[in-house]
């Protein structure tokens, strides 16, 4: 693994004790020290679930819970999602190759979140959203779906492939994706603006802002530019409130 990254597993609402004791001893098998869990559905501590983390007990014990997504990838600067449906709407899939050398490639010290859905249903689209790349994984499309634990084995795997030497190569300008939650403020702060000047309507609100999000994301839009569009929009703001001065 290269050096400066901290990899966090996240499991969102995972529902089977058994699931979240193999993805503990998945991550001490791949040196992933921290997984975090999102309003989860099961005991994790259960008997059943301690059993199944065998060396991974202490990652398991020290798994971090927290109440929404936002909340779990707050500190995190790069974030890829696992997407096991078809019917995904219009959110771009990447290759796992490519996803997972654009978490990797930057020479900062980051934190690079893996986020794994509901093992009935995956991830909503909306929080799907919330990640800067979305893979999934090839399987027979007559039983596409992943026991949880398998699919994190398999994405930890392809992880651990990546040789130093290759990231070091000559490639393109690396990119610093901006903070989600400061993402998620900027983009409903616009929204809000485009709802007051007419541009959108309460009806067609959502959809439209889905897109927006989805062409920020798609230009790995930065910090600095995230507080630039914030500001045009305070000072838009006050220019309509202030006109008549």
């Amino acid at each position: 693994m290269v050096n400066k990254k901290t990899l966090i597993v996240v499991l969102v609402e995972p529902s089977g004790p058994i699931n979240v004791g193999s993805v503990a001893r998945l991550c001490e098998n791949f040196s992933v020290h921290e997984l975090r869990l999102v309003s989860p559905k099961c005991d994790y501590l259960d008997q059943e679930a301690k059993k199944m983390a065998v060396r991974g007990l202490k990652v398991l014990e020290k798994a971090i819970v927290f109440n929404d997504l936002n909340s779990a990838l707050s500190d995190c600067s790069r974030i890829i999602a696992t997407c096991g449906r078809k019917e995904h709407g219009d959110i771009p899939l990447l290759s796992n190759k490519d996803a997972l050398y654009w978490a990797l490639k930057s020479t900062r010290e980051e934190r690079i979140a893996l986020v794994f859905g509901r093992e009935d249903r995956g991830l909503s689209n909306e929080e799907l959203l919330k990640a800067n790349k979305v893979i999934s994984l090839t399987t027979n499309e007559n039983y596409p779906s992943l026991n949880l634990s398998h699919a994190v084995a398999i994405v930890l795997h392809q992880f651990n492939q990546f040789d130093e030497l290759d990231l070091l190569k000559p490639n393109t300008e690396i990119s610093h994706p901006a903070n989600l939650n400061k993402l998620e403020d900027c983009i409903n702060d616009a929204g809000s603006l485009l709802l007051d000047i007419g541009f959108l309507m309460k009806h067609t609100y959502k959809a439209k802002m889905v897109k927006i999000k989805q062409l920020l994301l798609r230009g790995e839009i930065r910090d600095d530019e995230v507080a630039l569009i914030r500001g045009i929009i305070s000072q838009a703001r006050w220019k309509i409130k202030n006109k008549n001065d």
